[in-house]
């Protein structure tokens, strides 16, 4: 079965808006035993749009759409497919209803223009939508394209997850096939190129299975994927010796999941001051549930004032080793460490840019970890712009933990 997935909004052609819902289809498709043979982002255009829902409808047995369902003078798939299909809209009941439902819960009225989201193509099946006002579309065997399928969905992510799980999988299971599987190891501070070819030999080996390399600003993924468990599971069995204190974690997860698990089953601390990274390291880890258990806080000390003022750092000191350095990294750490009394005191200093800072240039970053019986200090001098060299020195730092604890670690 040929499968692909339309995504569907101006705003996901800038760098401001990925579209993040194609990926999560795919992955749940492969769940089902079945898999994308094609995505495409497209703008709010009606012309470009209705020219791909025209060549979707030639080469693929089930099409995909997020987007485009709403309220607003740019949200028209519906209206496409019906014209391209030679049918009405048609008022949905249950839609309608649905609608001022939603609203009267929240006291309010719903504007005149939202009730075009309740108009359905002749012939298709609504899907309600339990988190939001506008439903998604089921059309099967729609007109003069026998055993074709479509399947329409809001762009909102938590409306299409949720349509997804209640609508879709009922739909799409009998079609099928063998569930695949998928290894993902996240890997630290190790580059893109050089996991290829240190891993090459094993990839070979096990070549029955897909292989993929994601690399980011924050960490670089390696990934297989097949229908056999047993066989992802010899795979990861030769690839963990391989790997060795580079292997951050297996299966879901990054960098500061693993670091707050190996914290909690020490019943250690971590607290954090931040400078370059601007708040990233807190950031991370408080996005992770339970993070409290064993991050107690930190620092975000941009400044030479905030170093003095809130870690009591030294300003003679402060001016004659500079803000940028390995001294004052290593002081800072010990400072968080002591005033919020964690176990692990980890600090960053650093310059993203634009211009050199003192003796600094570009790019330079001086991560510190103070711990128990063990002080490390780590310089780095890294490529990117003002963004990258942020992203990446907070990976850096948190993987500078994470192999500390993997070292010392039960």
């Amino acid at each position: 079965m040929r499968i692909e997935c339309i995504a569907i909004g101006t705003e996901l052609l800038t760098t401001r808006r990925l579209d993040t819902n194609s990926v999560w289809i795919a992955e749940r498709l492969a769940e089902l035993g079945l898999g994308l043979h094609r995505k495409t982002a497209v703008g709010d255009s009606r012309e470009d749009l209705a020219e791909l829902l025209r060549e979707a409808l030639t080469r693929s047995d089930l099409i995909l759409t997020t987007g485009g369902l709403g309220p607003t003078f740019d949200d028209f798939t519906k209206e496409l497919f019906a014209e391209i299909l030679g049918v009405g809209l048609k008022e949905n009941a249950q839609s309608r209803a649905d609608m001022l439902a939603f609203y009267e819960a929240r006291k309010r009225v719903p504007p005149p223009a939202n009730f075009k989201q309740a108009l359905i193509p002749e012939g298709a099946e609504a899907l309600r939508n339990a988190v939001g006002t506008a439903p998604g579309v089921y059309w099967q065997d729609p007109p003069g394209h026998p055993g074709k399928r479509i399947l329409m969905f809001p762009g909102v992510p938590r409306e299409m997850k949720r349509m997804w799980e209640e609508h879709a999988v009922p739909r799409l299971r009998p079609l099928a096939g063998r569930p695949m599987h998928t290894l993902r190891m996240v890997v630290g501070g190790v580059p893109e190129s050089t996991l290829d070819q240190r891993t090459q030999e094993v990839r070979e080996q096990h070549g029955h299975l897909e292989w993929t390399i994601l690399a980011s600003l924050t960490q670089v993924e390696l990934l297989a994927r097949g229908v056999d468990p047993e066989a992802l599971a010899r795979a990861r069995a030769a690839f963990e010796p391989i790997l060795g204190p580079d292997l951050a974690c297996v299966g879901e997860g990054n960098l500061e999941d693993a670091i707050l698990d190996r914290l909690k089953a020490r019943g250690e601390t971590l607290a954090v001051a931040e400078s370059m990274p601007g708040g990233l390291l807190a950031s991370r880890l408080t996005a992770i549930p339970g993070a409290s258990q064993a991050f107690l806080g930190g620092a975000t000390v941009y400044s030479a004032t905030a170093k003095t003022a809130l870690l009591g750092l030294d300003p003679t000191l402060l001016a004659a080793e500079g803000t940028v350095s390995e001294a004052t990294s290593r002081r800072l750490a010990e400072a968080v460490r002591a005033r919020l009394g964690a176990t692990w005191g980890l600090a960053v200093t650093g310059n993203a840019g634009p211009g050199a800072e003192g003796d600094a240039p570009v790019g330079t970053v001086h991560i510190a970890l103070v711990g128990p019986g063990a002080t490390q200090v780590q310089s780095l001098n890294l490529p990117g712009d003002r963004n990258e060299v942020q992203l990446r020195g907070a990976a850096w730092s948190l993987d500078l933990l994470r192999r500390a604890l993997g070292a010392q670690g039960r």
